[in-house]
């Protein structure tokens, strides 16, 4: 125990060089002054016993860091950070503090452990760093993370899937931080500072953090987290992952959707897929397709609230297919050559990006249940007619056959089913006065819909009164109720906002649903954030 200067602080300080002097100082569970971590010998206390305790390695922490992962501006040790709430979000691990920092002007931030474990493997000081050997198996955690396990059962290193270089799971050796708690790879320790890649043949590429959070060039996406290290040149806003830049530039990648392999291609010219893209594609040699890495593992056959058939992936369609190639969510003109999704049945075409856009409204056909089963139809057909119609029927929601009206045309009666007036083919019942619309009367008895978030379907029911979560109004018609949170939608509300409907409202040419829209109603004039619009006059209604 050796008595040390104070480090700012009003009392003398002790070295504690080990744990059981720490412990017999200790009052109780403490923590550093500085990184707000539970304190570790070797470490400084005060000698007067008043509380204070700080890590020995952050106090002897720089006041200014000259970091070589960040070459461009110092690290300035501060007390709190520059903002007004005093925290901050690590730029290293993504992790929040509200104690010392080491703050850049280009409001880039890291704990103290942070800064000084990166600044040993920029300077390659492995000797700081203990080399650890996975002798044991990993457990799995409660939260779902990863520990190691002794030979007595105790946790050796907590959450080993904090590996801060590239984010690949740790292999068996690993180099680790006692002082930090950090994990890397061995090979990641021993990264070369700089490198020449023929991604960007201007100028080498350099070891850095990718403080601008800027996506690869060549996978395209921007890492989970945005932490950990990249290669970068800082000119020219380039960056690539570090398990991306070892990629071998004749990579071949097996895509799921397509019969044929794609091969890695950097480019230096932009290129189109079913998005912008740069630099780096993927070809297909056979096709002469040339696609991002992500959009080379699309399902094949996928199950989506926004269509009723199952869609498939294609990157390839005849126009002649098609009787109208827009895209059944956007409206927007789908490019034929680019990857897509489209309905073997009915001829519906979506973009990729549109019905892809949100994990929870698709779930992925496996190849073993690729025969697909339909929601059971509400009617059982009893007679037809020689063009296959059917003309009497039975609805499970009404006691007696309903038979097709000869009437075409207006009458006066309004659908059971939906409450609008009855304005084109509809089935009637010949004992009392209940009709509906042909279109409500073939409605599947169960239903996925894109605008509920349950990933349960929705169930056709009758006679009860509800009130619609969509429009709010109440009534007793026919609706679709979630099988799992019971919210109710009329079917007014369903066939309006099913994708490719056209609702006239009176105007004279149909109009279709826009949910991104952000604008003016012509009919109330409040500002809406989606509505339905003409594409050829551009009136919004809501």
């Amino acid at each position: 125990m050796e008595e040390s200067n104070n480090y700012g602080h009003q009392h003398p300080l002790l070295l504690m060089l080990n744990q059981d002097q720490l412990i017999h100082n200790q009052s109780g569970v403490t923590d550093c002054s500085r990184c707000g971590e539970k304190v570790s010998a070797p470490c400084f206390c005060c000698a007067e016993h008043c509380g204070f305790y700080l890590h020995k390695v952050c106090a002897e922490a720089p006041l200014e860091l000259n970091h070589p992962f960040h070459p461009h501006h110092p690290l300035l040790l501060m007390q709190n950070a520059p903002y007004s709430s005093r925290r901050y979000i690590c730029n290293f691990c993504d992790k929040g503090g509200n104690e010392f920092v080491y703050h850049c002007s280009c409001h880039f931030d890291f704990h103290i452990k942070c800064a000084l474990f990166t600044f040993n493997i920029a300077e390659n000081n492995l000797k700081e760093l203990e080399h650890v050997a996975l002798q044991h198996p990993l457990i799995s955690t409660e939260n779902g993370h990863e520990e190691l396990e002794d030979e007595n059962g105790d946790e050796e290193l907590e959450d080993v899937r904090e590996y801060f270089g590239c984010w690949e799971p740790l292999a068996k050796y690993t180099h680790f931080s006692p002082a930090c708690g950090f994990n890397l790879h061995e090979k990641c320790a021993k990264l070369p500072f700089k490198l020449n890649h023929v991604c960007h043949r201007k100028h080498p590429l350099a070891l850095q953090f990718n403080s601008e959070r800027l996506s690869c060039k060549i996978c395209g996406e921007t890492n989970r987290k945005a932490v950990g290290f990249v290669y970068g040149c800082f000119p020219c806003k380039f960056v690539v992952h570090i398990e991306c830049a070892s990629q071998s530039p004749l990579q071949v990648i097996k895509s799921t959707n397509h019969e044929h392999t794609f091969t890695l291609v950097f480019r230096q010219v932009p290129f189109t897929c079913d998005i912008e893209g740069n630099h780096v594609a993927h070809r297909c040699g056979t096709c002469n397709i040339i696609i991002h890495k992500n959009c080379i593992s699309w399902p094949r056959i996928i199950k989506s609230k926004w269509h009723d058939h199952r869609l498939l992936h294609t990157y390839f369609h005849h126009i002649e297919d098609f009787g109208v190639l827009n895209c059944m969510i956007c409206h927007d003109e789908v490019n034929t050559e680019y990857g897509s999704y489209y309905c073997s049945k009915c001829n519906a075409i979506f973009h990729v990006h549109c019905v892809t856009e949100d994990e929870r409204s698709y779930s992925i056909v496996s190849p073993e249940d690729e025969d697909e089963m339909p929601y059971e139809s509400s009617i059982t057909v009893l007679e037809s007619n020689d063009a296959g119609e059917a003309t009497k029927i039975e609805h499970f929601l009404h006691i007696h056959n309903l038979m097709l009206s000869p009437v075409v045309g207006k009458n006066e009666n309004g659908c059971d089913g939906c409450l609008l007036p009855i304005s084109g083919p509809f089935y009637s019942c010949s004992f009392c006065d209940f009709f509906l619309h042909k279109a409500c009367a073939e409605l599947p008895k169960m239903k996925d819909v894109w605008h509920h978030l349950c990933q349960k379907p929705l169930a056709l029911i009758s006679d009860r009164v509800f009130r619609c979560r969509e429009c709010l109004n109440v009534c007793n018609a026919f609706a679709y109720e979630c099988c799992g949170c019971k919210a109710k939608k009329c079917l007014q509300c369903v066939l309006a906002l099913t994708p490719g409907a056209q609702i006239c409202l009176k105007h004279e040419h149909p109009l279709f649903y826009y949910r991104d829209y952000n604008g003016k109603c012509n009919a109330c004039g409040y500002t809406t954030r989606a509505a339905f619009r003409c594409k050829i006059m551009m009136i919004t209604i809501i």
